[in-house]
């Protein structure tokens, strides 16, 4: 008899289509074992106001989460999948991330509707604070609205021309298979990723033995996200909390962008700085330190 390890994942088309990236390679590493996929609906999921309007215990970041940890818990499901940017910087000692895949594309990309080649000077549709501070530098004066939804229903409000542009994270329309319609890349200078962007997590429950998730996790891949994750819990990103953190590899050093909002003084703050690559939360405190005293 196989033996079975039950996936949880949210049902959105990318979120499955994400999960099964994973359970692919699990597959090819592990064929007589059988992996099964679990969807569900989170919070987050059926709750489509803007986030701006979401008030919840769990936190913003947590209504993603949520239905996938009770899961995880009473056993429900083995594992739950995310992606990384989903999960609270306060992780739950009891439901750890045990595994962090190869991270994808981690730029912002813009889309316009089918018909439309060149970007109007119109609405930009776009939830995250983070994107719509640093969008404010590349388009003048744009007018920026909130947009909920699953990527298919994004994507077909902007077909409805009830925007002239929206944002994405390039990773999700990739996995996806909808890397066609990205109209622009932005560069990770120009606009700084959200924290793990592009990164998938698999939650585990303390004390479970997970070498079985060896192949998935990504060296490079963690050393960034400690760095990303540590700038961001130390000047208290969210969803909602204009935060950005983005960290590379480069000749064995570790690049470090973030982009902060000084609440105070209202002053969007960027700054990059380069350390050791054994050292992330280090330079992740440098950068924010000097960012939180306007030192770029």
């Amino acid at each position: 008899m196989k033996k079975t390890i039950k996936i949880g994942s949210r049902k959105s088309l990318l979120a499955v289509a994400q999960t099964n990236i994973l359970i692919n390679i699990l597959k090819q590493k592990y064929p007589q074992t059988d992996f099964q996929l679990v969807t569900m609906d989170t919070s987050g999921d059926r709750n489509m106001k803007p986030f701006s309007d979401v008030t919840d215990k769990f936190g913003i970041k947590g209504l993603f989460t949520k239905e996938l940890e009770e899961a995880l818990t009473s056993g429900e499901i083995d594992i739950a999948v995310h992606s990384l940017k989903d999960i609270p910087m306060t992780e739950n000692p009891q439901l750890p991330i045990v595994a962090l895949s190869k991270r994808e594309d981690a730029r912002d990309a813009s889309l316009l509707p089918q018909d439309i080649k060149e970007y109007d000077g119109g609405t930009i549709g776009c939830s995250s604070s983070r994107r719509k501070l640093q969008l404010s530098n590349i388009y003048k004066n744009c007018k920026v609205e909130p947009v909920r939804g699953n990527i298919i229903t994004r994507i077909k409000k902007l077909d409805n021309h009830e925007f002239s542009m929206i944002i994405l994270a390039a990773a999700g329309l990739k996995r996806a298979g909808m890397q066609e319609r990205i109209n622009k890349y932005f560069s990770v200078d120009e606009i700084i990723p959200a924290p793990g962007q592009g990164v998938l997590a698999c939650q585990g429950k303390k004390g479970t033995d997970y070498s079985w998730l060896e192949v998935i996790k990504d060296k490079e891949t963690e050393i960034c996200v400690k760095a990303e994750r540590t700038f961001s819990a130390l000047l208290g990103g969210g969803c909602t909390s204009p935060v950005g953190a983005y960290a590379e590899i480069n000749n064995n050093n570790l690049i470090l962008r973030g982009f902060y909002l000084d609440e105070k003084t209202g002053t969007p703050l960027k700054g990059k700085l380069t350390g050791s690559i054994n050292e992330p939360e280090k330079l992740a405190k440098e950068l924010a330190t000097l960012l939180s005293k306007g030192e770029f």
